[in-house]
């Protein structure tokens, strides 16, 4: 009994870590309708400022007032006020991309200002090393016994305000309709502002209770520990209060049982502890209630105009023409520089952006085409980049085992596909989250798998008498490639599987209406989703010739997803675009101090905060952009001089103005200018709608 005690008791306290956090990401998600991925984020904030101002000798409750009490409301309300207020109504990728780059973004400007992390001090109230008594012969710590007490608590004075109090109505209110709420004379604004400012205070304290079980603040804890939040909150239904934190402090002492019992120096018992969240977290989506089922119905949502789905707009034939031969010539001359020009570093850096743009292909047509939101692309391609190298291992030839990579990678995607094909939205995400989490910590760790931080070697492949050992020949290869996938995407997009695909992204239930196989066509979707993103991987351990579990580290699947949807997740030549940008920004950034590392990171992820107000992303936005410019330029250059006949003996350009085919110039100009209806009023028409008889084109 003793020893078993002594195993629970220590879970405690990590349970009332995840308690605090699940009941923050509960409280925004019902207030607000946002899963906030950026919590961990915010409570490593509140842990960096406490352990600062303890370092400048302030008192500790002075410390505490300013890292819980000011700071972290204060990020959450502006967080908030400048982001998430505007995406209520918004779609689920909407939603959950500006998180991901506020999860990237908060730490790295932390980094940036305070530099390396710095080590805490344990306790908030008692001493943390003293023994205040025994249970069983088991002692109980000043650390363990704070936590538990400060988190029941804070809990139930949470559960209490919700409960009783007229701001716990009001929130309860605002959830079920904020419309309806607003009519009885509550401000809807206000009360989520509100919910955010209590869910960030939870973030703060979490932050600094939970940062003393380690021996440095370092942002990737929290990250992890994050996770094990949302399992806590699966398991309460992401609405019970009392069953998230009963089942937070029960993956808490289920995780120091593990590691108790287990046998000590295997990967089993190193790798499952970690990851037994993320297990629970798989089963409670699945078995349980899911996030979309979770969701409380606004009566008056009909009110709202359909979200948004990005369309390329039609282009002028001589506008589009100019914009592909455009493309055509920058990318030829990316290559010709390539092979001839650049020195070796840059050509391995050029070929590194070409074996991105194959992963990232994997997410434009997951995401980007069927609307499926994937956090766990990089263990795809983890599989199969260390698929390639057992079989290569085994004497497979290296461009055989690539394609086999794929096939296995395309097999592990159904297989992942097959649990989510009940859920949608964030929930998929947040379910290739914990594969991707648990490849990391255990399946790759395994010799059979990934061989752990040690690795596999994967040569440079031959081909007959062919070899592609230099970066100039692996960069055809890589490119061949590239090309290949890039023309199956888009004989997808385009045929019938790409239309089912955008009516799956538009609507779940208007494809299942019409007749569309809506189960069928996410496994697909995940299928050649994960075989691509496999090839991509595969191509990549052979780029570098020797991988590890660190290369394909689940942050690397939020990283993608950040980037990917900050350049343009649409289009495949967003995905070339991103491969190619981002390894370019990696070379350019690689010799910055260890402070600015992650400058290549925060700029990607300030990028992703503008996803809110231009989802196609901002290189999109902007080609967009150039292209509206000259279009307009064309029609100017492109409309007859207007010619002026008045009475006879007047001087040309004096009377009224005629046009060429004799009207008056003011009928010519309301054909030229739609918008402009009888007695002045706009008839709401876009410049690229206008009637002009040129010829357009889709570009």
């Amino acid at each position: 009994m003793s020893l078993f005690l002594s195993y629970l008791l220590p879970g405690i306290p990590y349970g009332c870590a995840y308690a605090l956090m699940a009941v923050g990401l509960v409280l925004t998600y019902r207030a607000s309708g946002v899963f906030n991925l950026a919590f961990g984020a915010q409570a490593f904030v509140s842990a960096v400022i406490f352990s600062i101002a303890l370092h400048d000798g302030w008192p500790g409750w002075a410390a505490f007032v300013v890292a819980v009490l000011l700071a972290s409301p204060a990020l959450g309300l502006a967080m908030e006020r400048l982001l998430f207020r505007y995406t209520r109504a918004a779609g689920p990728l909407v939603k959950l991309v500006p998180a991901l780059g506020l999860l990237i973004a908060i730490p790295a400007v932390t980094q940036m200002l305070v530099g390396t992390a710095t080590r805490l001090p344990s306790s908030l109230v008692l001493q943390p090393w003293k023994v205040y008594f025994h249970l069983a012969s088991t002692p109980v710590s000043g650390e363990e016994l704070s936590t538990t007490v400060i988190t029941v608590a804070v809990v139930a004075a949470f559960a209490l305000v919700l409960r009783s109090s007229g701001l716990g109505l009001r929130m309860r209110a605002v959830v079920e309709s904020p419309r309806m709420a607003e009519l009885s004379g509550v401000r809807a604004d206000r009360t989520s502002a509100a919910a955010w400012v209590l869910s960030s205070l939870l973030a703060g304290l979490a932050g600094v209770l939970l940062a003393p079980m380690y021996s440095t603040v370092a942002s990737s804890n929290f990250t992890a520990l994050l996770v094990a939040a949302i399992a806590a909150a699966a398991i309460g239904s992401f609405a019970s209060l009392p069953l998230t934190l009963v089942g937070a402090i029960g993956l808490g002492i289920a995780q120091q049982l593990l590691a108790g019992y287990l046998p000590s120096g295997t990967i089993l018992s190193s790798g499952l502890r970690p990851a037994f969240p993320f297990v629970v977290l798989a089963i409670a989506l699945v078995a349980g209630r899911s996030l979309r089922s979770a969701e409380v119905r606004d009566p008056l949502a009909s009110c709202d105009p359909p979200v948004h789905a990005f369309r390329a707009p039609a282009r002028m034939t001589e506008v589009a023409v100019g914009s592909r031969a455009f493309t055509t010539l920058a990318v030829g001359m990316l290559v010709a520089t390539t092979l001839v020009l650049v020195p070796g570093n840059w050509e391995f850096v050029f070929t590194l952006g070409v074996v991105l743009s194959i992963i990232f292909l994997s997410i434009t047509l997951l995401t980007g085409m069927g609307g499926q939101i994937s956090l766990g692309q990089a263990a795809f391609a983890g599989a199969g980049a260390f698929t390639a190298g057992q079989l290569a291992m085994h004497s497979v030839p290296v461009l055989g085992a690539i394609l086999l990579a794929g096939v296995l990678a395309a097999a592990l995607g159904a297989v992942v596909a097959l649990p989510a094909l009940r859920l949608g939205g964030i929930a998929v995400g947040l379910l290739t989250l914990s594969f991707a989490l648990l490849a990391t910590n255990v399946l790759f760790l395994y010799p059979w798998a990934g061989n752990g931080a040690t690795g596999l070697t994967v040569p440079r492949p031959t081909l007959g008498p062919i070899s592609f050992a230099g970066n100039g020949a692996f960069f055809w290869l890589s490119l061949v490639f590239l090309v290949v996938l890039a023309g199956a995407v888009k004989l997808v997009q385009w045929g019938t599987t790409g239309q089912e695909l955008a009516a799956l992204r538009g609507s779940e239930r208007g494809s299942a209406a019409i007749g569309i196989d809506v189960r069928r066509l996410r496994v697909v979707a995940f299928t050649v989703s994960a075989a691509i993103a496999g090839i991509g991987g595969a191509l990549y351990a052979s780029l570098q010739q020797s991988v590890s579990v660190n290369d394909f580290n689940y942050q690397f699947s939020l990283v993608y997803v950040v980037v990917v949807a900050a350049v343009g997740v649409y289009s495949v030549g967003g995905a070339i675009e991103a491969g190619v940008l981002y390894a370019v920004l990696m070379q350019l950034t690689s010799t910055l101090s260890s402070r600015f590392s992650s400058l290549l990171a925060l700029v990607f992820a300030v990028v992703a905060l503008t996803y809110v107000r231009h989802s196609e992303g901002v290189v999109a936005y902007a080609k967009a952009w150039v292209l509206d410019r000259a279009e307009q330029l064309t029609r100017h250059l492109q409309a007859p001089p207007l010619r002026s006949a008045g009475a006879p003996g007047m001087p040309a350009g004096s009377g009224t103005a005629r046009a060429q085919d004799g009207h008056p110039a003011s009928v010519r100009d309301r054909a030229d200018h739609p918008e402009v209806g009888a007695g002045g009023v706009t008839a709401g028409r876009s410049e690229s709608q206008d009637l002009h008889a040129t010829p357009r084109s889709h570009g």
